[in-house]
């Protein structure tokens, strides 16, 4: 089986406006001003839909389809044992054009009980261009205040609650379920997720959205806001979350790995070539030129080139002059 580069995928009419930073790193035209996410080797659709977002392959297929039509040539026999035919990752390019709402996500145990879905929505941030983030609560606050809040769309009252941060290019973030956040506008990142399309939004007013009636996931506030993490968040808890400048495999913490891995790595004149372990892999160029090898051949690729690399594609080796990030699902128990 062979690696599959893979264009941009980036659903129209968001609900918040950005997409420009996106075709600026992929090198691409513009397609609007609220096409802010391109998900990258997507099994996963939106939020409403039966089929947007869903990646196409070059030759046709849906990626899903392919998946499932050979979960072991494209997972691998260890990962089809343990999660089968589920690629357990969802990979987006985000460029917020505005800051984002208050918003969190749901743990897998809520999930699967109030909404049947078999995953959470545990998440992470390589940020490619820095600026502002919110993540995580300042201070003690009462379920019942957050719901007044969010009752009366007091975007200040709810942008207060949570902790600011300035992060920069080569930073990741990491986000827990339940974690109150927002991303500030003018950042471009690459997000690791579990496959889901799952928000609990508190701040809709200045979106085009309906957040009185969307923003709940269907099980009205007073049940979803019991999936939002109200426990202060500390400066040093939040360090904790944030990592600067890491390369190799280790560039989450440890909590992250029942969800997904990511690696960053760099080839130069001194370490021209980097093998990389066998596995399902979403690999994106950040920086250079890179020559991405498997058993099928080499791929040459720019900055913002994606590939999507199956587990019959065998090892690989990276090469030339860039950066690299690769995102992969989790390791399978041993």
């Amino acid at each position: 089986m062979q690696p599959f580069v893979l264009g941009p995928n980036q659903p129209r009419d968001r609900f918040y406006r950005g997409g420009a930073l996106i075709a600026d790193f992929r090198g691409t035209e513009a397609t609007g001003d609220h096409v802010p996410e391109d998900w990258v080797a997507s099994t996963t659709s939106m939020a409403g839909h039966s089929t947007l977002g869903l990646t196409t392959l070059p030759d046709g297929r849906l990626l899903v389809d392919a998946v499932a039509a050979d979960p072991e040539g494209w997972l691998g026999p260890g990962h089809v044992s343990a999660y089968g035919a589920d690629t357990r990752l969802l990979v987006k390019l985000l460029h917020a054009g505005q800051r984002l709402p208050v918003h969190a996500h749901p743990d897998r145990e809520f999930a699967s009980r109030w909404l049947g879905r078999a995953h959470g929505k545990v998440e992470a941030w390589h940020i490619l261009t820095g600026g502002d983030i919110y993540l995580g609560v300042r201070a003690d606050v009462d379920l019942a205040d957050v719901a007044a809040l969010v009752d009366s769309q007091d975007t200040d009252g709810l942008l207060a609650l949570l902790r600011r941060r300035r992060v920069e290019r080569g930073d990741t973030v990491y986000v827990p379920a339940g974690m109150l956040h927002a991303i500030g506008e003018g950042i471009l990142l690459a997000e690791l997720q579990e496959p889901e399309d799952l928000s609990i939004l508190l701040e809709w007013r200045g979106f085009d959205l309906d957040g009185a009636a969307d923003g709940h996931l269907g099980v009205g506030f007073d049940r979803a806001l019991t999936a939002v993490d109200l426990r202060p968040v500390s400066e040093e808890a939040l360090d904790a979350l944030i990592t600067s400048d890491a390369w190799g495999s280790c560039t989450l913490p440890p909590a992250a790995a029942e969800y997904f891995r990511l690696e960053r790595h760099r080839v130069t004149a001194d370490l021209f070539e980097i093998a990389l372990d066998q596995g399902f892999a979403i690999v994106l160029v950040t920086d250079g030129a890179i020559t991405l090898a498997t058993n099928d051949g080499e791929k040459i690729l720019a900055v913002g080139g994606t590939v999507v690399v199956p587990w019959d594609a065998g090892a690989m080796t990276i090469s030339g002059s860039g950066e690299v990030l690769v995102a992969r699902p989790p390791a399978p128990p041993s």
